[in-house]
């Protein structure tokens, strides 16, 4: 299947890897079908690219890359979700990534608070909100990293 994007311009993709958000992407209503785009040339950062419109990719990254100590309470949101045939660390978790110029150079945050949560043999996405909790919406990730 072939997509338009605003990154990469006309792509082939598999359609076993389009990924469906049934909750939508808060923000963007009407968007369900995404898929996870990875070049070398931007790795670690992957790309969260919507099949159903080409301007609408949002950078996002593994967070264990640089917070190895990252956890969440996946069980309960796993069992409301009826994603009982796979096991937490089967999960696959991204989270979203902000990249801004400022005066002392480029700023690379993550939002720990609202990761990704992909079930992989479903190929189904769920955005979460983590409330109660110490990590920030918007972490060092180039300081993490150092």
């Amino acid at each position: 299947m072939k997509i338009q994007t605003r990154k990469f311009g006309e792509i082939e993709i598999d359609e076993k890897k389009i990924l469906t958000m049934p909750d939508g992407l808060p923000g963007f209503d009407g968007f369900e079908k995404f898929v996870l785009l990875e070049d070398p040339k931007t790795a670690p950062f992957c790309w969260f690219q919507s099949v159903e419109e080409p301007n609408l990719s949002i950078i996002v990254m593994n967070p264990f890359i640089f917070k190895s100590d990252y956890t969440l309470e996946t069980k309960e949101f796993m069992e409301n979700r009826g994603w009982t045939d796979i096991t937490p660390e089967q999960l696959l978790i991204y989270v979203v990534i902000n990249v801004s110029q400022r005066d002392t150079g480029t700023k690379v945050t993550a939002n720990l608070m609202g990761p990704l949560l992909i079930h992989p043999e479903r190929n189904e996405v769920v955005q979460v909100v983590i409330s109660d909790t110490t990590y920030s919406h918007q972490y060092d990730v180039l300081s993490a990293m150092e």
